[in-house]
């Protein structure tokens, strides 16, 4: 009886579900055909007709909606790959030295984690960018010979140069995910057992060589959860690089559907990128964290 009352109950929620759904696909259905838009996505191969500050790949305004959203989506990766491997380095040192027995360090890297997280993440991007770095006069610039150079321009390396709205943003995700971070890392260390650090304490071993090969060994099971969280933030958060101007698939998606009206179009292409995206975050942590537990095991 309970069985087959509780296969019941779930056959009406589905039908509930569904029926939600479609009255919603319905109505969605009505208003584009009383439009004249209908569901379509032909638009992606007529020309762009804008221009865009940066691009990886060679972009003009003739180029297709596909191909601007394309080179989007490249700005979108170049910004959030980079901002991953400077946001865990720098969360990781912030980390250590958060748990460290230096108490200026620690007490420095508390205030950092403090301020950095009270912050709004907006507000530190505004910064960076307009003040910053377009805040530099024109004759005013930072540099070390010829190899490293930060003007109103963005950030000059020996190799390569990084654009004033790259380079804030690149900043802003990076320091803001490195707080978030610093934590998580502090977290997975503190949870090794304290046994564990008296047993490589009294065998002599360096404080530094039992952190790196007794403690973060088995802190990782505990930070890699946590880190994902982060990085998929991470992702999402880099969503707010139109306030700075930077051409991330974002920004394309809002000038494509002010120029074609295809707000519902342009939507889903958003979301199933950076649904594409977290699911790749996610799924290579979690290898990540099957390769950590397994090794664990065998030792």
């Amino acid at each position: 009886m309970k069985s087959s009352r509780k296969i019941f109950v779930q056959f009406v929620i589905c039908m509930i579900f569904f029926s939600v759904i479609g009255i919603l696909v319905n109505n969605l259905t009505v208003n584009l055909i009383r439009t004249g838009l209908g569901f379509n996505f032909n638009w992606l191969i007529k020309p762009a007709s804008f221009a865009l500050a940066e691009y990886p790949l060679p972009y003009s305004p003739s180029d297709s909606y596909a191909w601007a959203l394309f080179i989007g989506w490249l700005n979108s990766l170049k910004v959030i790959i980079s901002s991953l491997l400077v946001s865990t380095l720098l969360g990781t040192i912030i980390g250590f030295a958060r748990t460290g027995k230096n108490s200026l360090l620690s007490f420095l890297s508390a205030g950092y984690i403090t301020i950095i997280r009270q912050t709004p993440l907006l507000l530190q991007l505004m910064f960076w960018y307009f003040v910053g770095f377009l805040g530099l006069k024109d004759d005013m610039s930072i540099h070390i010979k010829d190899i490293f150079k930060i003007s109103n321009q963005g950030i000059e390396l020996s190799v390569f140069t990084l654009t004033s709205e790259f380079s804030a943003l690149l900043l802003g995700l990076s320091i803001f995910t490195s707080a978030y971070i610093a934590e998580v890392i502090r977290g997975g260390i503190l949870s090794v057992p304290r046994g564990q650090w008296e047993a490589f304490r009294s065998l002599g071993v360096s404080e530094r060589k039992g952190l790196i090969s007794i403690i973060i060994p088995q802190a990782l099971p505990a930070i890699i959860p946590g880190l994902t969280s982060q990085y998929l933030n991470l992702a999402k958060n880099s969503t707010l690089a139109i306030a700075v101007g930077y051409s991330d698939i974002y920004a394309i998606n809002d000038t494509i559907i002010n120029q074609t009206g295809r707000a519902i179009e342009c939507f889903m292409i958003l979301l199933t990128s950076f649904l594409v995206l977290n699911l790749l975050i996610s799924n290579s942590m979690e290898i990540i964290n099957r390769i950590i537990i397994n090794a664990r095991k065998y030792n």
